[in-house]
């Protein structure tokens, strides 16, 4: 008897997915039977990921443009319903890092930080939930936050605070959105293999010299926790920031 995959005829939404850990939540979700709509600002960068998953694993659609513009969003959510009726899934990855001192920390930057890790969580979870709310089937929201969310990190104060702001966001929506049958949580990751992190020659000596486990993470440490998060499995578990960081969070020894 043929067993049908984890996520067969499930609909996700990926925002921030045309590398790293957004495309691996996207190849993995796809490789388990979900139709998946994969985004990302780069257009090149999207409809190549998009093409992948495509080709290797299963179902899974471009749609470039900016993800903190609720407009854009909205298009995610008509494009999603259009084409496959519903939508199960919606994952808020897409977050941008601009490095930079308190002191004299730019205000573009700041407000850039803002809008892409907050503007864009908040409205496609408004979004998200509103359709998953006519469905009346439930579904599954996760964000995707960070370590600095949890300890303080050097030249990342507007960044660590944003991240912190969507662990808040996630428990204020469990007030909000339990009723319907909508689960919000977040993974905090940790140092993560990416192909943006390995820029940095020195990142594996470092991260794994301070890393209790002895390693960074890779993307698919991340991707089996974000989709445990939004499986059948993880129905009865809102409102909660998942930690995957080889334990550093424990110790914080800084990189420096």
């Amino acid at each position: 008897m043929e067993t049908k995959s984890t996520f067969f005829n499930k609909t996700a939404i990926v925002t921030g997915a045309g590398q790293g850990i957004g495309l691996k939540i996207c190849e993995m979700l796809a490789s388990e039977g979900a139709r998946v709509i994969l985004n990302d600002v780069d257009e090149t960068l999207c409809k190549a990921a998009a093409s992948s998953i495509q080709n290797k694993y299963g179902t899974c659609m471009a749609m470039a443009g900016d993800s903190s513009d609720p407009a854009f969003i909205q298009s995610l959510m008509d494009t999603c319903v259009g084409s496959w009726g519903k939508l199960d899934i919606a994952i808020a990855n897409a977050g941008i890092t601009l490095f930079g001192e308190f002191a004299s920390y730019p205000v573009a930057d700041f407000d850039r930080v803002m809008e892409v890790n907050l503007r864009g969580t908040y409205f496609l979870a408004q979004a998200a939930s509103n359709q998953m709310k006519q469905q009346a089937s439930g579904g599954s929201l996760l964000f995707t936050s960070s370590v600095t969310g949890h300890q303080a990190h050097k030249n990342l104060a507007a960044y660590g605070m944003s991240k912190a702001a969507i662990e808040m966001l996630a428990k204020n929506l469990v007030e909000e959105l339990s009723t319907s049958r909508i689960n919000i949580n977040t993974i905090a990751p940790g140092a993560t293999l990416t192909e943006r992190t390995l820029l940095d020659p020195s990142y594996i000596e470092t991260w794994s010299r301070i890393t209790p486990m002895g390693r960074p993470a890779s993307v698919e440490d991340i991707g089996h926790a974000a989709l445990f998060l939004v499986s059948e499995k993880a129905r009865h578990i809102t409102g909660q920031s998942l930690i995957i960081d080889g334990g550093w969070t424990s110790v914080s020894p800084t990189p420096y």
